[in-house]
């Protein structure tokens, strides 16, 4: 290596008998190995250096991504529990009191019930759901119908109820002044007496 040259010629200029040699020439040379060895040693400093940012910005990746990767760990970890309470969870259609089988062959539309549907598990449960729900929302609709036109009977009930009290109130209102009434001539017209018979008079 370079660095290795620097220090042979130095040793080879340190053991060399000096008195033969000019101090100018021992000068020169030592200067130049001093230049030398002070660019090698800039060189290292500077491989070092960037040796140093590499190795920064290979931690620096190599920290991104394990972080990326703890990330996805964490993700699968949180999908394996939720897939877990997927396939524990008991969905409340199991409760759903729905048409038996053979009401839904009978009762729902035939693209509901056609022979791929019927030998597909699931997506005949799917169709009776759905049919169920139709089925559900169409008679609640049919309740709120005759909700409504018994609260309309009860309200036309109500009105000759209330027509009939009133005239009901009415009559026993003219009968108490009719008797009323009757009293007060009963008072006023003294009795007749009671009609005597007479005697035709004689011709």
């Amino acid at each position: 290596m370079a660095e290795d040259q620097a220090i042979k010629h130095f040793q080879e200029l340190v053991s060399s008998d000096l008195t033969t040699v000019d101090p100018t020439s021992i000068q020169i040379r030592a200067n130049a190995l001093v230049a030398r060895l002070k660019a090698l040693n800039r060189n290292a400093n500077a491989a070092t250096r960037a040796c140093k940012q590499a190795t920064t910005e290979a931690r620096h990746d190599m920290d991104q991504t394990h972080l990326g990767l703890q990330n996805l760990l964490y993700e699968k970890r949180h999908l394996e529990r939720e897939i877990d309470k997927c396939r524990q969870f008991a969905s409340i259609y199991q409760d759903v009191p729905l048409y038996s089988l053979s009401e839904f062959k009978t009762l729902a539309p035939p693209e509901a019930r056609s022979d791929d549907v019927l030998q597909n598990v699931h997506q005949l449960m799917l169709n009776r759901l759905s049919f169920e729900l139709v089925e559900r929302q169409r008679l609640d609709q049919k309740r709120k119908e005759l909700t409504a036109q018994k609260e309309e009977l009860l309200k036309h009930s109500k009105l000759k109820l209330a027509t009939v009290e009133s005239v009901k109130t009415q009559i026993e209102s003219l009968m108490k002044a009719a008797a009323d009434i009757q009293k007060r001539v009963d008072e006023l017209v003294p009795a007749l007496p009671p009609s005597t018979a007479t005697t035709p008079a004689p011709t």
